[in-house]
């Protein structure tokens, strides 16, 4: 065995910019192009925003201004802005900032002195000025190299801070901001700061209720008794019931949303199924007492310590350094200020109980069911090939970091499995091959997942049968064929997801695979289209006389070049609900019994290559209105 040299030529020393370009994972977890909430872009505008925020907190600035155009993004607060000897600093050298001063930023999110450094690095653009008592200073950067650094100016500009920067298209490929993301973003600001306002490309968001205005917001439909809105000294709840399966939190420390929650979220709902237990006297299972429940907790900590850069789940255990404890902090409050809303609220009291009442007697009609169908499951992935797994899940015990690329690909047929299978990054990627249509389970019980094989095998390769904490992958990616009978799979597997697991969809868990819809290619050159317009961008790059290959299926394609769509540089559509939807409207007009009008919505709106259409009898867009219908028989039978 030849043996590898190590010696003084090999260490090596990283500046800052360089370290941070070289591995950006670690300052901003995953890259993307920004179809995913947690995308790198977005990181990068909350970095410069938490700066904003903290100063709002300070007492200082009630409003920020965001633009937005193309790939340049400017932030503009009205804080004290940066003091003018240290601009340069601030965004240049690592370990800089005015948050290891507690004094300063007592309860701030950023603490490492990173986040406007890690923007600077990875933007090939990046200007910042400061504006204090009548004097301006202004630097700018290219990845992270200082190009300008000018003397001071007179201005009469307000105070503050404004930042510009354009993310790497080298880093971030094939990258766009897209507005529900941004506008959730920034609606998470207002609501956990009331008194706040942000304009964003001439909107404007603020909050008066603050978690109240978050919930009433999410909620799909009415809540089964009004919100309790619980306010206290670094503490604010909010909660109710639904008529839905699963928990959905929305946690919050000293205002970062934390989506993979942590030590909060998880005291907050031992200590709401205790408190309800108590005041009942009834010794429920947590699970009945949290099932459909909605919530909203937001705590502020003293250096709260977080288990990633990107600050998306909280690992402190007490609320400052040698205080406290997290778990009888949240305790103590819903000890008190629940159970006191709860004795003087009978209405929502009675509502309360009927609701576990129901979730219990639910729970033990399916006890038997239930255990069948993870026998079933576990045969299944034992002597099928259904579920190709990815190899970071042969041992769940390991906690690696790469969980958080893990995808399930769910696809249909046995040739276009095999293609994604042949293709996959077998470490992070696994498939999931369908058998056939999926069944239309649109109002009907979550006693069909344990029944229907599909669902139960797609329930038992997620682990989401007690909720989202032990999902195993955190991308769910449907693949199908762009043509009727893949838009019908998509639509089932969607309807699927969102009456029984609507917590994946918000949570920003499920996307659609776009893949390739024609190959363009000389001797010299390959283009992979995605739309007639880059088909012809491509044919005048490489000349008429250049080989046309259309895509028709997923099969189709060879291994070889479905590896270009599945890698790196992989489209994704995110499944997403907007502000304004709510689950059950859009599963009523989709899946429901209101066809004359779905038929027309689909008509009129349903994007179809030209080459697939014609005017007769056979149009692809009335064999999508046909299959709907077909959905409203299986539901019925």
């Amino acid at each position: 065995m030849s043996e590898t040299s190590y010696s003084e030529e090999h260490i090596r020393s990283l500046d800052w910019k360089e370290h941070i370009r070289l591995r950006p994972g670690m300052y901003i977890g995953k890259l993307g192009d920004g179809s995913a909430f947690d995308d790198g872009i977005y990181i990068l505008l909350k970095e410069v925003l938490d700066n904003c925020i903290d100063e709002y907190v300070m007492g200082h600035g009630k409003k920020v201004e965001i633009k937005i155009e193309g790939t340049r993004v400017e932030v503009r607060d009205y804080g004290r802005g940066v003091p003018l000897g240290k601009v340069v600093d601030v965004v240049s050298k690592i370990n800089t900032g005015a948050k290891y001063d507690s004094k300063a930023f007592k309860k701030s999110v950023g603490l490492n002195g990173v986040g406007t450094k890690a923007v600077n690095a990875l933007s090939t653009y990046f200007k910042i000025e400061s504006y204090r008592e009548g004097q301006m200073k202004r630097a700018e950067f290219d990845t992270g190299v200082l190009r300008k650094d000018e003397k001071l100016v007179s201005t009469t500009e307000s105070n503050g801070t404004r930042v510009l920067f354009e993310p790497d298209e080298t880093i971030f490929r094939h990258y766009q901001y897209r507005d529900q993301h941004i506008e959730r973003l920034l609606w998470n600001y207002c609501y956990l700061n009331t008194g706040l306002t942000i304009h964003y490309n001439g909107q404007k968001f603020q909050s008066k209720n603050g978690l109240l205005d978050l919930l009433t917001t999410k909620m799909d439909g009415e809540p089964l008794y009004p919100i309790i809105h619980l306010v206290g000294d670094d503490i604010e709840v909010a909660m109710t019931h639904a008529n839905h399966y699963g928990e959905e939190y929305y946690s919050f420390v000293n205002g970062q949303h934390t989506t993979q929650g942590g030590t909060h979220q998880g005291a907050f709902r031992e200590a709401v199924a205790k408190v309800i237990r108590d005041y009942f006297k009834k010794d429920w299972e947590a699970g009945d007492i949290r099932t459909g429940i909605v919530a909203a907790v937001a705590v502020k900590v003293i250096e709260p310590v977080f288990e990633s850069q990107t600050k998306t789940k909280l690992g402190s255990q007490e609320i400052e350094p040698g205080g406290q404890s997290m778990r009888s902090f949240i305790a103590d409050f819903l000890a008190t200020k629940l159970d006191n809303f709860l004795h003087k609220n009978p209405e929502t009291t009675q509502a309360l109980q009927s609701k576990i009442l129901e979730s219990e007697r639910e729970r033990k009609e399916l006890s038997g069911i239930r255990k069948l169908a993870r026998e079933r499951a576990k045969k299944a992935s034992l002597h099928n090939r259904k579920l190709r797994d990815c190899r970071l899940h042969l041992d769940d015990s390991k906690n690696d970091v790469r969980k958080l690329d893990t995808t399930l690909f769910i696809t249909e047929g046995d040739s276009a499995s095999g293609s994604i299978t042949k293709s996959r990054d077998v470490a992070t990627q696994g498939v999931f091959s369908l058998k056939g249509k999926p069944l239309n389970c649109f109002g009907l019980t979550k006693k069909v997942v344990y029944e229907n094989e599909e669902f139960n095998l797609i329930q038992a390769a997620l682990n989401i049968e007690d909720g989202m904490d032990s999902l195993r992958y955190n991308r769910i990616v449907i693949a199908t064929d762009a043509d009727v009978d893949g838009m019908h799979i998509r639509l089932l597997l969607m309807t699927f997801f969102l009456q029984f697991f609507p917590d994946l969809i918000k949570n920003d868990h499920l996307y659609i695979l776009q893949t390739p819809l024609f190959r363009v290619r000389n001797k010299k050159e390959t283009h992979y289209c995605y739309s007639d317009e880059e088909r012809q961008r491509a044919l005048l790059k490489l000349g008429k006389t250049a080989e046309i290959t259309r895509f028709k299926g997923l099969g189709e394609i060879s291994p070889d070049e479905f590896k270009h769509f599945i890698g790196p540089d992989m489209r994704l559509e995110p499944v997403m609900i907007t502000k304004d939807a709510a689950v059950q409207d859009l599963l009523d007009f989709y899946m429901g019994k209101n066809t004359p009008e779905r038929q027309e919505f689909i008509i009129g709106n349903l994007k179809v290559e030209k080459d697939l259409v014609d005017d007769g009898k056979n149009s692809p867009l009335l064999d999508i209105a046909r299959k709907l219908e077909e959905n409203e028989v299986e539901a019925d039978a």
